[in-house]
């Protein structure tokens, strides 16, 4: 199967709804009321450093997404990339796409000289994590959330 990654557009917003809720899903989680609405915004506000791409099959049906931002690092006085969600259909997950989304995302990185991409995910997902391992050994550190 052929991958092309390519920016999500606004006759995507339908698809883009049902994989994101689909991704929330997997993370036993919801979006909040109004969610779509601000994550949406964020993706199509020119001066907001947040972006979203999509995973296309070779009949240009759209089997995954990526959403990514900017994040300050002040210990290396600079920028990362944050790889904030990644998500592939279940049906064609080992078919390349979510490689090809985070490479993708790493050349988005590279292109702008910054000095890496960073991401999280749950210690539990374990066929991402075969992926993930392939770009690097998993960090020391854990995530602390706090509700306000």
């Amino acid at each position: 199967m052929g991958i092309t990654i390519r920016p999500l557009g606004e006759g995507d917003r339908a698809t883009w709804e049902r994989l994101f809720a689909d991704y929330a899903m997997f993370y036993m989680t919801s979006i909040p009321d109004g969610g779509y609405d601000r994550v949406w915004d964020w993706i199509f506000d020119a001066g907001n450093d947040f972006w979203c791409d999509v995973a296309a099959d070779d009949n240009g049906e759209v089997i995954g997404f990526t959403q990514y931002q900017l994040m300050h690092r002040s210990l290396g006085g600079g920028m990362v990339c944050y790889l904030s969600d990644l998500y592939v259909e279940p049906d064609v997950r080992g078919s390349g796409a979510g490689r090809a989304m985070i490479d993708h995302v790493v050349e988005f990185a590279r292109a702008r000289g910054l000095p890496g991409v960073r991401w999280l995910t749950q210690e539990f997902n374990y066929p991402a994590r075969r992926l993930y391992d392939t770009y690097g050994p998993k960090t020391d550190f854990i995530l602390y959330n706090v509700p306000v």
